[in-house]
């Protein structure tokens, strides 16, 4: 299914909320047990398929390109291929670099960490006809204090001790079809949330794919260290080796 589909990772961010380490080292390459994040996530496109991938780069770009070119039979079955920014346009906005884009594509963060089936999120985007399908997660968030909603007066309507909610998110992985990049202009900063805006505005179908298996994106050092413990328990889940 994904011999002749391409992957774009988006690799360019400067990962600040995982500083000091990333004001040195570029955040894709931050260690997961032994193997950095974005050598996972290469690993896992290529036992589904993926012939080709894409890394969208800009800050510290000389070393991801160095780590990738140092050992290229440890990828083999895989092109690697690089899209440079001179300045970032936006999670969306660097997809209007990338020539070539004339099927599905996939786009995704590079450090994201997950046991998603890619073959089941292209069968539900195919099924739903849609022109992007965004990966989404089930997340629980407790509140550890008491929540005050007041009236427009200021005097308390409701008082709730500690609430849960339970919210679909955004898991960095998408499909796209090649008609979405007519919302992006070359050369103009457009992040994600806004272009999902701009199509639903265009009245174009956004599709949802709800993933039942794990996830964590990897911005934050304790997020860091909860996805190293867990890859190192269950590694077997994450199509790797």
């Amino acid at each position: 299914m994904f011999e002749s589909m391409r992957a774009i990772i988006l690799a360019g961010g400067r990962g600040t909320r995982l500083a000091p380490y990333t004001t040195v080292f570029p955040k894709p390459l931050m260690p997961i047990g032994e193997i950095p994040i974005i050598e996972i996530v290469i690993r896992q496109l290529r036992h589904f398929g993926f012939r080709r991938v894409t890394l969208t780069v800009g800050y510290l770009a000389e070393l991801l390109r160095a780590y990738f070119e140092h050992d290229r039979a440890r990828f083999a079955g895989i092109d690697i291929d690089y899209s440079y920014e001179e300045k970032p346009t936006g999670t969306a906005g660097s997809l209007a670099n990338i020539s070539g884009l004339d099927g599905p594509f996939l786009v995704m963060n590079g450090d994201v960490l997950t046991t998603l089936d890619y073959s089941k999120l292209m069968d539900h985007h195919q099924k739903n006809k849609a022109a992007l399908t965004i990966a989404t997660y089930r997340k629980h968030v407790k509140v550890d204090l008491g929540v005050i909603e007041p009236d427009g007066a200021g005097f308390v309507s409701n008082y709730r001790e500690k609430p849960e909610f339970d919210y679909l998110v955004s898991m960095g992985i998408y499909i796209y079809e090649p008609r979405v990049l007519r919302f992006i202009p070359p050369g103009e900063y457009l992040d994600f949330p806004d272009l999902v805006h701009l199509l639903l505005g265009q009245g174009e179908r956004v599709s949802t794919y709800l993933c039942d298996g794990y996830w964590l994106d990897i911005g934050r050092h304790e997020d860091f260290e909860l996805a190293a413990g867990e890859f190192a328990r269950n590694r077997s889940k994450f199509n790797v080796d």
